[in-house]
């Protein structure tokens, strides 16, 4: 290594008699040599800079404004979705209510119908009841009035001669003559 440092000192110690040589005093050439190149970049890369940071400073603004949107549109969806809750909610309450109105009517209308068909029913078991009760009574009183003729036509055929009978039919039918001659 200390012969390449060697190498550059011998050069900087060489005669400038028109030849190109490197000059080894930073503090002279360096401050001069920024300089020029600070001075080229900031003229011909101003243009170029201001290029790239107006671009720059575009696509952030288009970022933001579009950034803006979406969230506004969000904003928007939300207050929607917001919207259609409270309506889906009312309705849901409104679909409660009515259902259990609609249930305690249809309780009630069951009831009802369920205590008229009772009323029917125990109307037709007391009609059945009173026609079998007269069906029964009308029966024994045909057994009754069929014994009751039967033992007079035996009492009588055993009592009653020939001669008896037939006047008892001549009564009965001179009866029957008087009453239809009252009733017309």
């Amino acid at each position: 290594m200390k012969n390449l440092t060697d190498s550059f000192v011998y050069l900087g110690h060489w005669p400038s008699a028109g030849s190109f040589g490197f000059n080894t005093d930073i503090l002279a050439t360096n401050p001069i040599n920024l300089s020029v190149v600070f001075g080229v970049l900031i003229f011909f890369g101003k243009g170029v800079l201001n290029d790239l940071l107006d671009n720059r400073k575009q696509r952030i603004l288009n970022t933001i404004r579009n950034s803006e949107e979406l969230r506004e549109g969000a904003i928007q969806q939300l207050e929607n979705a917001r919207a259609r809750l409270r309506k889906v909610e009312t309705e849901a309450d409104q679909f409660r209510v009515n259902g259990y109105s609609e249930i305690e009517q249809e309780k009630v209308n069951l009831i009802n119908s369920t205590s008229r068909t009772l009323k029917q029913l125990e109307n037709y078991k007391n009609e059945t009841i009173l026609f079998e009760q007269q069906r029964t009574i009308n029966q024994v009183r045909e057994r009754v009035f069929q014994q009751a003729l039967q033992g007079a036509i035996g009492t009588l055929n055993s009592c009653l001669s020939n001669e008896l009978h037939l006047r008892t039919i001549n009564a009965n039918i001179g009866m029957f003559g008087t009453m239809k001659e009252i009733t017309d």
